[in-house]
């Protein structure tokens, strides 16, 4: 049977006085995230590794301020446990990953133990509360098998990953359908889904190995990009594409026929936003001010894929949501954020809190006006 949905949804309504366990929240996409839920009115919990990079958006953005905070380890399922029982969420969101491709190769170990055992640990946390839990485990289109596809992989292609992240994201959606169908049916409170993103860009990204914290860099000094794979297309979107996708798939979860929304949704770019690296970096540059030159990066390096991108059809027509800004859009928005933090320009919390506004009142499918107004 078909199900009506609204055609915009009410995320302050969803959210406001919400418990939010937010895992990974001194990372870049959770500071993000949980700068979002604190504008909607949650009560956001975190349980997070300390920040990953120097400078970081938790620390840039004063994440700390509107989080209660705690340090721990999802590779510690004693860590996990004791976080959930003193929070009991209403909301779970499931950020906390090793989320670099090249990391993994140096460290496979960490990568597994983090990525699977880590979301195996929270799911565990989740079904001891014996409550109702809506809970959104975050993962990436490098989870299904890569076979360099023209197309856009749909969430029911097989998952797989050659290389040991994306392995690890691939396990990552098996445990998460495993604990679905074994420990969270439609008799559970708990309602489960997972959500995979492209490749996000935004302000605050300092890591290592990304393109747009290696351009900016680049660009402030002066000199030109090192790249390792130019050739190489992704699905590149702004960081609030796939958070607003995750905040609507929690919000679908707590609500009516739940059990509809509880499967893997892809939240990517339009087909057009699907660009090579080398294509990436020009509009980064031309955003920026500079060149657009780039040189190969020198030596060997480990494996990637050389296409990559997602259908999203299905979180369209089914669960309301669209791809809001193009890739022109994203880069200004990006580069906007970096120029101030470089030149020291403005208060960056209030600069995000600004671009978040301005996602929600582009994004078709966000109802923008106050609850009961």
């Amino acid at each position: 049977m078909a199900v009506s949905i609204s055609p915009t949804a009410d995320l302050r309504a969803a959210f406001a006085g919400k418990r939010v366990l937010l895992t990974g929240h001194t990372g870049f996409k959770g500071s993000w995230l949980a700068l979002w839920l604190a504008e909607l009115g949650a009560e956001i919990y975190g349980l997070a590794l300390p920040p990953p990079t120097a400078p970081s958006m938790f620390e840039a953005c004063r994440v700390e301020a509107i989080v209660d905070h705690r340090i721990g380890d999802i590779r510690n399922a004693d860590d996990v446990r004791r976080r959930f029982l003193e929070v009991r969420p209403d909301v779970v969101l499931h950020l906390a990953a090793q989320p670099i491709v090249r990391r993994s190769y140096a460290d496979p170990i960490e990568t597994m133990a983090t990525n699977v055992m880590g979301t195996a640990h929270v799911l565990e946390a989740v079904r001891a509360l014996d409550a109702a839990c809506a809970v959104v485990v975050v993962s990436s289109d490098k989870c299904y098998e890569n076979r360099s596809w023209v197309w856009g992989y749909r969430e029911n292609d097989p998952m797989g990953g050659s290389d040991p992240y994306s392995a690890s994201k691939g396990a990552t959606e098996l445990v998460t359908t495993s604990w679905r169908q074994s420990f969270f049916g439609p008799l559970s409170p708990v309602k489960l889904a997972s959500g995979r993103a492209g490749n996000v860009i935004g302000g605050g990204d300092w890591a290592d190995d990304r393109i747009i914290p290696d351009c900016i860099r680049s660009f402030a000094r002066g000199e030109r990009v090192e790249l390792r794979n130019p050739a190489a297309t992704r699905p590149w979107q702004h960081v609030l594409e796939p958070l607003g996708g995750y905040l609507l798939l929690a919000a679908r979860l707590m609500g009516p026929e739940a059990d509809r929304w509880c499967e893997g949704w892809n939240f990517g770019p339009a087909a057009q936003d699907v660009r090579s690296v080398s294509a990436l970096v020009a509009l980064a540059a031309r955003e920026w001010g500079g060149s657009s030159d780039w040189t190969a990066s020198p030596g060997r390096h480990p494996k990637e894929a050389a296409m990559l991108s997602l259908n999203c059809d299905k979180a369209i027509g089914e669960l309301g949501w669209q791809p809001t800004w193009s890739c022109e859009t994203m880069m200004r928005k990006t580069v906007q954020w970096f120029r101030a933090w470089h030149e020291g320009s403005a208060d960056l919390r209030a600069l995000t809190l600004a671009q978040i506004a301005d996602f929600s009142d582009d994004a078709p499918w966000i109802e923008t006006e106050p609850a009961h107004a």
